[in-house]
């Protein structure tokens, strides 16, 4: 079969893959502890799925203007003037069919052939192959071992003649990893001089674990913003991944080059799950406790886990993640002949323990796995405990022959 140049290379998401797997091995009976998942295990809050159930029984159903409807796109608007304190434009916004499809429209309208866009790794698994599709090449910022985050030095040693734009990701996916206002001041100076675009991906940005959200790009001066764009949704926030609604913010003249591009992909985002997404982004107490109270659960989760790997994997390392709900743990010193890679690891690890973890190669890195606690304390901590057992088992064995 013939297949388009289009995608030839293009390789599935990793993150969904697994996520698929561990399915199948528990619909065949199989005891699996899947702590893969990129989603929050919570319900929608009943606010929003009763606004989208009510738009349904009003027959709100039909097509919306292709940026969202009018009243969301004001909302978010006011959501990010409210978080910022600066005055935004409900014409900056355009309500997409999920983040990944923000990320696709800005990479597809800001990037084409000859253009390098920068990717700092660890990197969430899609940005590649979204700026793959754009007919751009992707160029890899390796970022500090310590912090798994990028700086100007990194930058100025990655960037070339034709790169044209810059992906960061706030809070971090894999690695949890939240950037201080002062590192995203330097780095949107360093991008305004260059005339560079920069587009920020915080959809973790109100899953933070040392303040109310991380700081965002929208945080800094105004005379830095104009070649940068956010992308955001109700995904992770508010444990609305299926309702598949997030969103991007521009200057006005980007957002309508993205409203034509998106009009001929996917036109508007569901008019229910636009209804649903509007109750999510009113400013009321309800809003903000149904929020904090999956913040509390998951920073709870954060240091437990943290704690058991300390104890049970001594010869790991992570850098404990501010936001999101990931741990990036590094596990090359658990390597051994044969199984000398994330993806060796980590299908040895599912065989022989039922533990579900992403190889860190589909971030960019080989050396480590990612490890979600977006799953139950229980299961989180007795994944830990077979990983652990498995290893040492491997050590001891290897240390009496």
């Amino acid at each position: 079969m013939h297949i388009s140049d289009n995608v030839r290379e293009l390789q599935p998401s990793a993150t969904l893959a697994v996520t698929a797997l561990c399915r199948q091995l528990r619909a065949s009976g199989k005891d699996v502890l899947d702590l893969s998942a990129g989603e929050p295990d919570f319900r929608t809050p009943e606010f929003a799925a009763q606004a989208g159930i009510a738009a349904i029984e009003q027959g709100f159903t039909q097509y919306t203007p292709v940026p969202g409807v009018q009243s969301l796109r004001a909302s978010i608007a006011a959501h990010l003037s409210r978080s910022t304190g600066k005055s935004t434009d409900p014409a900056g916004v355009v309500v997409s069919n999920g983040a990944k499809q923000a990320v696709f429209n800005v990479c597809f309208t800001l990037f084409g052939p000859g253009d390098d866009v920068l990717v700092p790794v660890p990197y969430w698994t899609s940005y590649p192959e979204i700026v793959s599709l754009a007919r751009a090449r992707t160029v890899l910022v390796q970022s500090n071992t310590d912090t798994l985050k990028v700086d100007v030095a990194a930058l100025d040693a990655a960037v070339t003649d034709n790169t044209r734009g810059l992906i960061l990701n706030t809070p971090g996916n894999p690695s949890g990893a939240v950037y201080e206002q002062a590192e995203l001041d330097a780095i949107l100076l360093w991008a305004a001089e260059r005339g560079i675009w920069v587009l920020s991906d915080e959809i973790y940005g109100r899953m933070c674990y040392s303040a109310e959200r991380a700081p965002s790009v929208l945080d800094a001066d105004a005379s830095l913003l104009e070649r940068v764009v956010l992308v955001d949704g109700v995904s992770k926030s508010f444990a609305m991944t299926g309702w598949r609604v997030g969103f991007s913010y521009s200057s006005p003249a980007l957002a309508a080059q993205l409203t034509s591009l998106q009009s001929h992909i996917t036109s508007g985002a569901s008019s229910p799950a636009q209804a649903a997404a509007l109750a999510a982004y009113q400013d009321e107490p309800r809003v903000h406790e149904a929020l904090r109270a999956m913040v509390r659960v998951f920073r709870r989760r954060r240091d437990h886990a943290a704690n058991a790997l300390r104890e049970l994997l001594p010869k790991a390392d992570f850098p404990e993640p501010d936001g999101a709900f990931y741990i990036f743990v590094r596990v090359d010193d658990y390597y051994q002949p044969g199984r000398a890679g994330s993806i060796e690891f980590c299908n040895y690890l599912l065989e022989h323990t039922g533990v579900a973890l992403v190889p860190g190669a589909a971030f960019g890195d080989d050396r480590y796995v990612r490890l979600s606690f977006a799953a139950p304390e229980a299961e989180i901590l007795e994944g830990i405990r077979r990983t652990g057992e498995l290893l040492h088992g491997i050590a001891a064995g290897a240390a009496s022959t």
